[in-house]
């Protein structure tokens, strides 16, 4: 019979050695298995079982739910034994079962089982110290599978790195701290075509070998003549000490390529992609579509997660400019001091640590097309006097350097904060906002656009139904009304986070409530809650009308009443007539 795999069966040779070992110390049998009632192991009359599945009903199985050692010293007649329905067949004379622990999970038993007189008195004789050397031997399972354990995630940490760097676009190689060359990936073959190389100085006569990074520019003969590359160096340095260095190499041509691809890439989307249905959604659209010829500036405000960056594409691609780059930058996601050189550049020797040859910004590498500040609310006030600079000289001036160079882009802008609150707090320019306030757009909270809510989520269902190959026909009745009355704090991208999870949590046809994530559930609930609650009037009102049709209302009847309700008589006639009883 197969053995269903566990932990335990990745480590069965070692636990085979256990057993025998066990059994030619104490002269008893010895078996083990695993979480899933599987035998793995076993030596004597149970060789011949190894595979099969212990009982339910044994007292192997109770020791794997209880995680407790138990010791039977008459199998046929003991409290353990008697649910066990091989017990009047049963050749065992006694029996010690010990669980295995990885951790606080119980992943096995190894047991001693006595055939015999002998063996049975070398299990009885000497009971305590017998169970603690068997622990200290399931201990020593637990510890090996452990090592195995870390072994295998040694080995699939090592392979999932050799995937990782041939599966780059750059040749990598990885050194000792004396230059030999210990590893390169797939890229690096076929890109020098010259495996016998075995220091890098055979490649690159001038590299440092250093605990510094290190940049430059070097050449390769080949037949045909002479191919640069640029090779960039990183220390590996453990302690403070040198132990490797790794080292990616660019063609120049590649090199030359990915920047034109950089600068051209572009996501092609257009207004056909904006999802919606609501009337909100089709005036910014509208609108959008208007300001695409014009060479304005556009600034879209709107909650994080509505689609600015969407929008901004669409206008991109709806324009002149679409065979131009479309180049984004989140002002929020870049730190402070990097900022400036990310949006105009530097030259060589601008600063520590500036790249040979300098770099060119954002701004200059959508010359001819369009640039997309994003969060531009987030960025520092000293910048944002030479983003003004920009935008009325249209022309940048780099890191470091003496002149400025004309650019031709069209800048959209887009926010999630109240540019005006900013400006009132001396943390946003007045004209930098008039500036790039030329045309407005509004994206409204999902919330406030019922009618793209069930346009969004069905678009969502079919998208994740595609990427992890389910077939859910639709969402449960209950999940769409939920949606309708969720208030989407994260918007549009919080509803695609929600049905992605909710498309891997389903196994039925629909999406039903118990799919959704916890938050939205809770919620959820709180709104039935909500619903189902009673006015406190109200209440108080049936507990006066169902007083007097108890009691009555003579004398006595009403006596009751403000008894049973604890409340004063003047209040009560207050109540009959506030509530026209």
């Amino acid at each position: 019979m197969a053995m269903k795999a566990s932990l335990m069966y990745d480590i069965k040779k070692n636990i085979e050695e256990i057993a025998v070992a066990i059994n030619a110390v104490l002269q008893v049998d010895v078996t083990v298995i695993d979480q899933n009632h599987n035998r793995i192991a076993a030596t004597g009359r149970y060789v011949d079982r190894i595979g099969e599945k212990v009982s339910l009903n044994s007292i192997f199985h109770k020791a794997l739910v209880t995680g407790q050692a138990y010791i039977v010293d008459a199998p046929k007649i003991h409290d353990l034994c008697s649910l066990c329905e091989n017990k009047e067949d049963c050749e065992e004379f006694a029996e010690v079962c010990c669980p295995i622990f990885l951790e606080d999970q119980v992943i096995g038993i190894i047991g001693l089982v006595a055939f015999d007189e002998f063996q049975k008195n070398q299990i009885l004789s000497n009971q305590m110290n017998l169970l603690n050397f068997l622990k200290n031997m399931a201990g020593l399972i637990s510890s090996k599978l452990k090592e195995q354990m870390a072994q295998d995630k040694l080995t699939q940490q090592a392979k999932t790195m050799e995937i990782l760097l041939n599966a780059i676009d750059s040749a990598v190689l990885s050194l000792d701290k004396k230059g030999t060359i210990l590893a390169f990936n797939h890229k690096a073959k076929k890109l020098l075509g010259r495996p016998q190389i075995s220091h890098v100085k055979d490649l690159i006569k001038d590299f440092k070998l250093s605990d510094k990074s290190d940049s430059d520019i070097f050449e390769v003969k080949t037949k045909e003549g002479v191919d640069r590359y640029r090779y960039k160096s990183k220390p590996v340095l453990v302690k403070g000490e040198l132990k490797q260095i790794v080292v990616t190499l660019t063609e120049e041509k590649d090199w030359i390529h990915w920047m034109s691809d950089l600068v051209h890439k572009r996501q092609e989307v257009t207004f056909d992609d904006i999802i919606g249905e609501s009337l909100e959604t089709k005036k910014a659209i509208e609108a959008a579509k208007k300001s695409a010829d014009s060479m304005s500036t556009v600034l879209i405000q709107g909650p994080s997660g509505t689609g600015k960056e969407l929008f901004a594409r669409a206008i991109h691609n709806e324009s002149k400019r679409r065979q131009g780059p479309f180049v984004a930058i989140n002002c929020a996601a870049i730190p402070e001091s990097l900022i400036e050189s990310e949006l105009f550049g530097y030259v060589e020797g601008a600063f520590t640590g500036a790249v040979k040859g300098g770099k060119p910004g954002k701004f200059e590498l959508a010359n001819k097309g369009t640039i997309f500040l994003d969060e531009i609310g987030d960025m520092p006030i000293h910048l944002q006097s030479k983003l003004l600079r920009v935008l009325q000289e249209r022309e940048v001036e780099r890191i470091g350097s003496c002149y400025s160079q004309e650019i031709d882009v069209r800048i959209l802008a887009a926010t999630h904060q109240d540019l005006i609150t900013l400006m009132s707090q001396n943390k946003f320019r007045e004209d930098l906002y008039y500036r790039l306030n030329v045309i407005p757009l509004y994206l409204s909270p999902l919330k406030n656009r019922q009618g793209d809510i069930q346009a969004l989520s069905d678009f969502f269902l079919n998208r994740y139904n595609e990427k992890l190959n389910k077939s859910i026909l639709g969402f449960d009745s209950s999940v769409q009304a939920c949606f309708n009355l969720y208030a989407w704090p994260g918007n549009v991208r919080e509803m695609e986070n929600a049905i992605e999870y909710s498309v891997n949590m389903c196994q039925r046809d629909y999406i039903q409530m118990e799919d959704l994530p916890d938050h939205m559930k809770d919620e959820a609930i709180k709104d039935d809650v909500k619903k189902n609650l009673i006015p406190l009037g109200e209440l108080e009102k049936r507990a006066i009308k169902e007083a007097l049709e108890i009691y009555g209302r003579d004398k006595e009847g009403i006596s009751k009443t403000i008894e049973i309700l604890e409340i004063s008589r003047a209040t009560l006639y207050r109540k009959i007539k506030t509530y026209k009883l």
